[in-house]
Parts: C-alpha cells; structure tokens; sequence
C-alpha cells in the first residue's frame, strides 16, 4: 500500500513539474471559462444570469383578442429586461432572422387563432368544433438557453389559455345538446367566456412570473458561470487523465516500467501507484480550479462537502475513461490523439459548451457515456443550492462508471502492457 502510495505522489509531481501540461490542465480552461464569461455578459453587472433582452420577432397574422394579448404579453413590463421583442411582417422574413442569427427565435401567430379557441355562433349553433390553430415556433440552434426561455414563455401562456377555453367549450356545447340553453342564448354565453378570457391578465390568470425562490422564500440567483466553468474544467480534465495514462506507456517504451517490474513490486502495486497519480492529479486540477474561480471570479459552487464528493466522483469516472484508452493504445502517440480527441467529443456530448436541454434525445442519451454530463448535473444541483443527498444519481452513475471501465482496463492492461517484459 506504502508503495502505491510512493508512486501516486511521485507521478503527481512529475506532472505538476511539466510546463506543457499546466498550460492544458490548468491555464487554458481558466482562459476558456473567462472568455466565455464575458461572452455571456457575466461581468457586466447588469445581469447576474448574463442572460437579457433575448430578440425575439413576432409576427401576427391573426386580428383576434388573443393573438394581441400574446404580444402585449412579450412587450409587457415584466418581460422588458427579459426579452427585446419586434414586429415581424411575414413569416418568410421573420424565418431568415433566425437563419442569419439575428434573433433567438420567431414567434408567428397564424390568422384565425383566436376564432380556434373562442368560436364564431355559427360554429356554436350547429356544435361544430373549430379547427384548431397552432402557433410556430421558429428556434435558433445557436442559441438554445435563449430560444429554451421564448418557449417556456410561450408554453405558459397556451397552457393558461387553455385551461380556460376547454372548459368553457366544452360546457356550452353539453348545454346546446342537453337543451339547457338555445343557440341564441349560447351567443351570450360564449361573448360572456369571450370576453372573461379577454380580462384575463387583470385577474393574473395569464400573468406569467419569472422567479427562482425556494419554498421558504430565499432567493437563489443562478450564475451563469457556475455551468461554464465545472464545462470547461471537466473538459479539460479528460486531457489530464490521458496524459497521465500516456506517461505509462512512455516509460514503458524507455525501459522505466520493465525495471520497476523486476524490483520487489508487484504489477498490481505498479499500476495502482499510476492510476493513484492520475487520480490525484485529476483531483488537484479541479480543485485549484475551483478555488481559483472563488477567488478571481467570486463564483459560489454551492455546498462544501457536496463539491468535494463529486469533484471526487468525477475524476474517478474520468480516470476510468483515460485507463481504458492507455489499456486499448501501442504507443504514447496514439494515448495522446485519442484522449485529445474524447476530450473535445466529451466536452460537446457532455454540454461544456452548449446545453444539452434543447438537443434530440438521442444526443441525450448518448451524452450518459461522459462523466461530463452527470458531473454537469452535479455540479447545477449544486449551483442551484442542492446539498449532498441531492447528488445521490449522478455520483451513482460516476462511481459505477469508473468501476466498470476500471475493471475492465486492468485487464487489458495487463494482459497486453504489464506482462509483456
């Protein structure tokens, strides 16, 4: 144990005397998170989330009251820091706004959307239920934080919509078959849910509240960074655990390992000392990022011990992954390729660039193999003031993924490294 011990520290000293790998480990995602910090507008204190005054075009085909309450809504007070809206005049034109990045989404409100949901009287005397009318939604990929809130808006306000006007359809048509009502009364009854629907905002049915409270009425703000920078070091992370997982076949090649293998060590100590360096210098890397964006950044992670546990369940998971590749590789080239490459696929399957929220469920899925993704989970729980028993899923599947590849790289490895003097 003493010597897997030994071995791990000198590993994780060698690694910290290399000038290359400090600019990759710790240098550049420092450089990425502030670049994209300022992207967003984290530092320009106007907004704490960076995320304001989101372009949205609208376009409205339909002269109905619903339709006008659906732009009065994005042109309300409420939403004025939130969203910039604009009038479109056709949904061609509103479609190539998006294509070309000039908002984060179109909004087109087709003609005879009110008349779906309050119907004229003659649909009401013959019991004849409109067609209904959809709303689109044009959304810009690039940016899918943006165009994910246009639609929550958006849903919200169809969601308060129909609650009102299923019921009330449905009610005047039972008292038109029953008898209970004739069709000229049923004219009356529908100007009167006509015109309930029309009053809605004043009595807050369709009023729509933007907050991020706890039960207890303590406000949580987001930060934005708090996603980017965990992205941006567990990217990188994946090119610290390959590196160090090149450094065995290194010494392998120089003639290091063979003489460590015929000393009074067995295989198993040797390669626990290295997957402990790797393990440490894993460890080290984000937690001096982490303090690093407290101090220069004054970025809240969340809770202490909450952060500590994932920050260790992350990089078991992550030197799962870069052992496996050293066990599959010939050559330290062939390490260094591959684990640049999975470093950048991870970062992109994981979301450290982009939300995975808005992607196919496929991708989602798919994202599952990375320990970025449940990391990038952990770490938002955290962010959003989750507490270690809050983490119970995503450290879960990190322990279980670095087990699993571990197992199965220790027996590669020693089959086709270890064994081979």
């Amino acid at each position: 144990m003493l010597k897997t011990f030994l071995i791990g520290i000198k590993d994780l000293k060698l690694i910290f005397r290399d000038r290359t790998a400090l600019i990759f480990m710790l240098l550049a995602p420092f450089l990425l998170t502030l670049g994209m910090g300022l992207v967003t507008g984290r530092f320009s204190g106007s907004n704490s989330s960076g995320i304001s005054e989101i372009p949205v075009v609208i376009v409205n085909q339909d002269d109905g009251e619903l339709s006008k309450e659906l732009v009065d809504l994005f042109n309300s007070e409420g939403l004025a820091e939130l969203v910039e809206p604009s009038l479109g005049t056709s949904p061609e034109a509103a479609r190539r706004q998006v294509d070309e990045d000039e908002v984060a989404a179109a909004i087109i409100i087709p003609a005879g959307f009110t008349n779906s949901i309050l119907p004229k009287q003659e649909a009401l005397e013959n019991g004849i239920s409109p067609e209904p009318v959809k709303i689109e939604m044009y959304a810009n990929p690039s940016r899918p934080t943006s165009a994910g809130i246009i639609k929550s808006i958006l849903d919200e306000f169809m969601s308060r919509i129909e609650e009102g006007s299923i019921s009330g359809q449905t009610s005047i048509i039972q008292m038109l078959v029953s008898g209970r009502i004739t069709p000229e009364e049923a004219q009356a009854a529908g100007d009167e849910m006509s015109q309930r629907l029309q009053n809605a905002s004043e009595g807050n049915t369709l009023a729509i509240t933007l907050n991020t409270s706890t039960a207890a009425g303590e406000e949580i703000e987001f930060d934005v960074l708090a996603y980017l920078a965990p992205g941006m070091a567990l990217m990188f992370l994946m090119f610290t655990v390959s590196y160090g997982g090149r450094s065995i076949l290194a010494e392998k090649s120089q003639g290091t390992l063979p003489r460590l293998l015929v000393s009074p060590t067995n295989a198993i100590q040797i390669l626990g000392g290295k997957v402990f360096g790797i393990f440490l210098t894993g460890v080290a890397q984000m937690l001096i990022l982490i303090g690093g964006t407290s101090l220069l950044f004054q970025l809240k992670w969340g809770d202490a011990l909450g952060v500590i546990v994932l920050v260790l369940a992350a990089v078991f998971g992550a030197t799962g992954w870069g052992m496996l590749i050293t066990a599959l590789a010939r050559t330290p080239a062939q390490v260094g390729s591959v684990g640049s490459a999975m470093m950048l696929i991870f970062g992109i399957l994981g979301g450290s660039f982009i939300q995975l929220d808005n992607m196919p469920a496929s991708v989602q899925m798919l994202s599952r193999i990375t320990p970025n993704s449940w990391a990038l989970d952990g770490f938002t729980t955290l962010a959003l003031g989750g507490t270690l028993p809050a983490l119970s899923t995503p450290l879960t599947a990190l322990l279980t993924m670095g087990g699993v590849l571990f197992v199965a790289s220790v027996y590669l490895f020693g089959r086709k490294n270890l064994v081979q003097k």
